[in-house]
């Protein structure tokens, strides 16, 4: 990470098919099969973690959702149960009908059904905060389970484990304090989100002067880029699918390839993304 900052800043010059492996969201194995390998290898991986995985001991509202998907084979009763759910707020909240967030939400993409992609918007964004965490709350003790601590201990890495890593010369950036959509966000509850995460980045002995953003879900708008240029934030991470354009105008706009895009066996045909790097 270090390496391309400087590309940037002082254009040194990148290897030839230069890589940066990034790890989001601060999960166990990360430090229990990731790390292990890039220590063997002698490489450097970059981890962007949420804060309240590592000091609240808390789960994150995707994660749960993830757990509740995954424990219950039929989307559609979930679907039901959201809306059975939304009865106990519509008055209060001035909720709009079923149909009206379904037909807003539910539009299938490239890794989810419909229904699936519904589930998530309106746990994760659509409906007021208060709403999609109790809802998704009451999911999860239903569907996955009621030790919500337990269960994020097994889930994400300590902050032991994180000191550890930066220690050993992974690099540490930030990913928001409780993973929101952040274009979603008005400017001072963003600078609330931006500023954990610099906290944390120095809580583990992160250097500030090369400190780092990843997008949660890859959202963000231009309040959060003015704010990230306001905290000396060095480059930002989003969930663009292509090879990133190393330069000052984009260092907060850099795209990534996910694992689903490149091959997962040594004998297939070349990628087609190798030809743009």
């Amino acid at each position: 990470m270090e390496e391309l900052i400087d590309a940037i800043d002082q254009d040194a010059e990148l290897p030839s098919n230069a890589c940066l492996l990034t790890f989001d969201d601060g999960y166990i194995d990360h430090y229990t099969n990731v790390f292990p390998i890039l220590e063997k290898k002698k490489l450097q991986g970059s981890f962007f973690l949420p804060v309240k995985t590592a000091l609240e001991n808390k789960i994150l509202d995707v994660n749960k959702i993830h757990f509740i998907l995954a424990s219950v084979a039929n989307k559609e009763l979930l679907v039901q149960e959201i809306f059975q759910q939304l009865n106990e707020y519509r008055e209060t909240y001035k909720l709009q009908s079923d149909e009206f967030y379904f037909k807003k939400l539910a539009v299938a993409n490239r890794y989810d059904s419909a229904s699936i992609i519904f589930i998530k918007r309106i746990l994760q964004v659509e409906l007021p905060e208060v709403v999609r965490n109790a809802i998704t709350d009451v999911l999860f003790r239903k569907f996955v389970s009621a030790d919500e601590t337990a269960f994020s201990r097994e889930l994400y890495m300590s902050m032991e484990q994180v000191e550890c890593m930066q220690r050993n010369g992974m690099h540490i950036g930030g990913h928001g304090n409780n993973h929101y959509w952040l274009g979603s966000l008005s400017k001072e509850l963003q600078r609330i989100e931006l500023t954990e995460s610099v906290k944390l980045v120095e809580r583990v002995g992160g250097n500030l002067d090369y400190w780092t953003m990843c997008y949660p879900y890859g959202n963000y708008n231009s309040d959060t880029i003015d704010l990230l240029k306001e905290l000396k934030c060095k480059v930002a991470l989003t969930t663009e699918v292509d090879v990133a354009k190393v330069s000052d105008a984009r260092r907060f706009e850099l795209a990534r390839l996910d694992t689903n895009d490149i091959p997962k066996d040594g004998n297939a045909q070349v990628n087609d993304w190798y030809g743009k790097s």
